[in-house]
């Protein structure tokens, strides 16, 4: 290859690398921890003891009793059936107001068969799942957005590859650890990137589509199928086309009759949710979600019923799928790890928290790599440095007191939510202006010893909280609770060890070095006397 053309790939490995890594550092950083959904789901709870599972029988009353109390949820709601992680029976209806908000309601039987609140106390995973997609920026606006950076991740990707293909073998275990720390960097860099490169491009495709597959179809939508294509592929994206109500009353078949159905038509799915639209209505019809394991990489199933004769729509289970039903289910289960057991997910983790290190790694290159071609650090380049510390680091310490929230607070019904979703924004937006005001390396050792004692306390938080210590969560049983106490130490002590390299790097590495102490000459008198 010629030089220039190598320059040129690598000049576009480096800048789509830089602008795409910030929002990608938190999507992989959240993404990690969002592959235990459904356990964090349990652990977030108050004492993080699960009530027993309860039963489906009541199914129908609840949802007799939510239609007396709000007609208006008959057009479209949700019921959830106990399963091992949630097992409260709980209705779920999103109304719409007319300026175009929603109000999230659930609501689950009591003890004497009336209706409660069953809104959960803690939406602690929620905000890290919207956090994973999102990177923090509005629903509305910031799914389109990180779909847009994981293209110019694929760029970078595609870039990679053309740049280091040659050496691929030679380069692969090759980690030189020395006193040139650049090069040990560039080594790992390099490792992990290659080593996870199939994950790294599963996501990056994958992650393009869901974002911005409506916006990607666009132009076929209107240039090739002149307007018809969203009606050719709908079959293999919805369970159901749209329905309108026969304006004719129908009273709802039993919750328990419309499961004996589907276990009929699918009998090995193992029901998860039901979704009701325009119940009680001759035409409304109920779509039914469950599990079917038959050795494929997607599991999901789908019956479609009229919610008020019982008659079978349609029925849609892995070995059925259409092509084009394949790709994409397949495509999501990929994604979220939803495959394979613990084993996949432990996989995910890791690869998840590689892939924050990729990003992570590759601004702290770029960094070194200008001043070696300047001999001395940019303004630039130190608050690249800055800014990098900052957010990366920032979201870290951000999840910790989200975390720690979780467990310390005592507030009033509803009020939790708020202050795990503001936890982490105060400590986020506060690191970053901390890494403005400090020298690089004082603010990267500083904010890493933050990120450790966050971790670090969360064992004990959980202990003050609920008197399981992680010894005798492990006695009990309770292995959620040990795993996410043991991941945190793990945490603690991986932050405190790099914390204490930066400041030794800091005391004693290269004077011109953004991420010195020894304030050389370049440096601004504020940092000079900060450091």
């Amino acid at each position: 290859m010629k030089a220039a053309t190598l320059r040129s790939y690598i000049a576009l490995h480096t800048w789509v690398g830089l602008v795409a890594g910030f929002g990608l550092f938190i999507a992989f950083f959240a993404g990690a921890i969002t592959i235990f959904h459904e356990e964090l789901g349990e652990w977030e709870v108050r004492g993080a003891r699960v009530a027993p599972m309860q039963s489906s029988a009541n199914a129908q009353q609840l949802v007799d009793a939510v239609l007396r109390a709000q007609p208006k949820a008959a057009e479209h709601f949700g019921l959830i059936l106990p399963s091992e992680h949630e097992p409260v029976l709980r209705l779920q209806w999103d109304e719409h107001h007319k300026d175009g908000s929603e109000t999230e309601h659930a609501w689950r039987l009591d003890a004497h068969g009336a209706l409660a609140d069953a809104k959960p106390e803690s939406e602690l995973s929620h905000f890290l799942y919207r956090l994973h997609y999102t990177a923090g920026l509005p629903a509305s606006s910031g799914i389109y957005v990180l779909g847009i950076v994981c293209v110019l991740y694929g760029l970078a990707l595609a870039s990679g590859v053309v740049i280091y293909a040659p050496g691929f073998l030679k380069d692969l275990f090759a980690l030189r650890i020395g006193k040139n720390l650049k090069r040990m960097w560039q080594d790992a860099h390099n490792a992990v990137g290659i080593l996870s490169l199939p994950f790294h491009l599963m996501y990056a495709w994958s992650s393009a589509i869901l974002c911005l597959g409506i916006l990607l179809m666009a132009p076929f939508q209107y240039l090739v199928f002149d307007g018809k294509l969203l009606d050719l592929i709908q079959s293999d994206i919805y369970a159901s086309a749209p329905v309108k109500p026969a304006g004719v009353a129908a009273p709802l078949l039993p919750a328990s009759q419309l499961m004996q159905i589907v276990q009929r038509e699918a009998p090995r799915m193992r029901i998860g949710q039901m979704y009701y639209k325009h119940a009680g209505d001759a035409n409304g019809q109920v779509e039914v979600y469950g599990q079917t394991h038959e050795g494929t990489l997607n599991a999901m199933s789908v019956v479609v019923l009229n919610a008020s004769s019982g008659e079978v729509l349609r029925v849609l289970q892995p070995a059925q799928f259409s092509a084009g039903t394949t790709f994409l289910r397949g495509l999501q289960t990929l994604h979220f790890g939803s495959f394979g057991g613990y084993a996949v997910k432990w996989v995910y983790f890791i690869l998840g928290l590689a892939g924050a290190f990729l990003f992570y790694s590759g601004n702290l290159l770029w960094i070194e790599a200008r001043r070696k071609r300047s001999g001395a650090q940019t303004r630039g380049s130190r608050w690249m440095a800055k800014f990098t510390v900052g957010f990366c680091l920032g979201s870290v310490a951000g999840v910790g007191a989200a975390f720690l929230v979780n467990k310390l607070l005592v507030l009033p019904a509803g009020a939790l939510p708020a202050w795990e979703e503001g936890a982490y924004f105060a400590v986020f937006f506060g690191a970053i202006v901390w890494a403005g005001l400090r020298p690089p390396a004082r603010a990267a050792h500083e904010l890493l010893l933050l990120c450790a004692a966050l971790a670090l306390a969360l064992p004990f938080a959980q202990w003050w909280q609920n008197g399981s210590d992680p010894f005798s969560a492990l006695w009990q049983g309770r292995g959620i609770v040990s795993g996410v106490n043991l991941v945190a130490l793990l945490f603690a002590w991986a932050f405190w060890r790099m914390a204490r390299a930066t400041l030794r790097r800091g005391r004693s590495g290269d004077p011109a070095s953004v991420w010195s102490l020894q304030a050389p000459s370049h440096t601004s008198e504020t940092e000079a006397k900060a450091a």
